[in-house]
């Protein structure tokens, strides 16, 4: 008997498409912070960026390895104006997921906030049920 597609697995796939764009924003701006000649104590921010993407790069790592012991491949990736629809293939099942810019932009900022040691705990969702609040 097959499983169906549980919220953990959509749950990888979302992590799977975010990580991504974050590891992005934080070499883009690792680049900006070295290269602009603008900060006194470049080291110092450069060395906290760093952090943040060996911890992005850990967790990625996690979720490719927890595709594999789950059975899950995203066959699709789209970029469109309004966010981006993934396809992916789940023990059998075939599933679509579309997130919109505006919730990779507010959930990125949350998670680039917790790879950094910030704290996020203002960002939990603590009025809505515990099945639905988001889990950094």
């Amino acid at each position: 008997m097959r499983i169906a597609i549980t919220t953990a697995d959509e749950i990888l796939v979302k992590r799977y498409i975010l990580l991504p764009l974050i590891l992005t924003a934080y070499e883009r701006d690792l680049h900006i912070i070295t290269d602009s000649g603008l900060f006194k104590s470049p080291d110092i921010y450069a060395e906290l960026l760093e952090i943040g993407l060996k911890a992005v790069t850990e967790d990625l790592s996690s979720v490719r390895l927890a595709f594999t012991k789950r059975g899950i491949k995203v066959y699709e990736e789209n970029r469109f104006k309004d966010g981006i629809r993934a396809e992916f293939l789940c023990r059998g099942y075939h599933g679509k997921m579309f997130l919109s810019w505006s919730t990779l932009t507010a959930e990125a900022a949350v998670l680039m906030r917790k790879y950094l040691g910030l704290d996020i705990s203002r960002f939990e969702k603590v009025t809505a049920p515990e099945q639905f609040r988001n889990k950094y």
